[in-house]
C-alpha cells in the first residue's frame, strides 16, 4: 500500500508498507527526482517490522524526508 506522496525539495517521497506473513508490516519509501527519461528513482526498504500499516507509513514518512533533506 502507498500513502500520498509529499515533495521536499527537489524529490517527491513516496511511503510505503507491505504486510508480512507473521501479521506484522514492513515499510519502504521511494526518493524520486528529475523527470521524463532524466528521473532517477532511489527505493529504500527498511529492516524494523512494524504492528500496523499505519506506523509502518509514518516511519517511511520520517526517513525520507529525513533522507531528502540532508541530500
Amino acid at each position: 500500500m502507498q500513502y500520498k506522496s509529499i515533495e521536499v525539495g527537489r524529490y517527491l517521497v513516496s511511503p510505503m508498507s507491505k504486510p508480512t506473513g507473521d501479521g506484522g508490516y514492513t515499510a519502504s519509501v521511494s526518493i524520486r527526482s528529475g523527470q521524463g527519461q532524466a528521473s532517477h528513482d532511489r527505493v529504500l526498504r527498511f529492516v524494523p517490522r512494524f504492528e500496523s500499516r499505519r506506523a509502518a507509513l509514518r516511519y517511511a514518512v520520517r526517513e525520507g524526508q529525513d533522507w531528502a533533506q540532508t541530500h
